[in-house]
């Protein structure tokens, strides 16, 4: 079981990882793209670096938005290492911010 990070270790990430935000234990940032396929194309780039890290994303795609929220469930569905560094696999692979 992977531990979940402390409170201050969170608000130290979010300090690091630009637009994400703490919500009911997750890391959660929407991105906007500039249509329906740059959306869709983001999707399609971050799920082989969750696949390979075996941690895949809650995420909602409407439109030209992605919403992204990182837990994990071993951990009771709380903020862990993994989801930090999954967030900044995304934030790297993401164009708009």
């Amino acid at each position: 079981m992977t531990t979940p990070l402390a409170p201050a270790e969170i608000q130290q990430v979010l300090g690091a990882l630009s637009g994400w935000t703490s919500e009911g234990g997750a890391l959660v940032k929407t991105f906007t793209f500039g249509s329906f396929r740059e959306a869709f194309s983001f999707m399609t780039r971050v799920a082989p670096e969750a696949e390979v890290m075996d941690h895949h994303p809650a995420w909602t795609s409407v439109y030209n938005r992605v919403t992204v929220r990182l837990s994990t469930h071993s951990a009771g569905d709380k903020i862990t290492a993994r989801d930090v560094e999954l967030a900044r696999k995304i934030q790297q692979i993401s164009w708009v911010g």
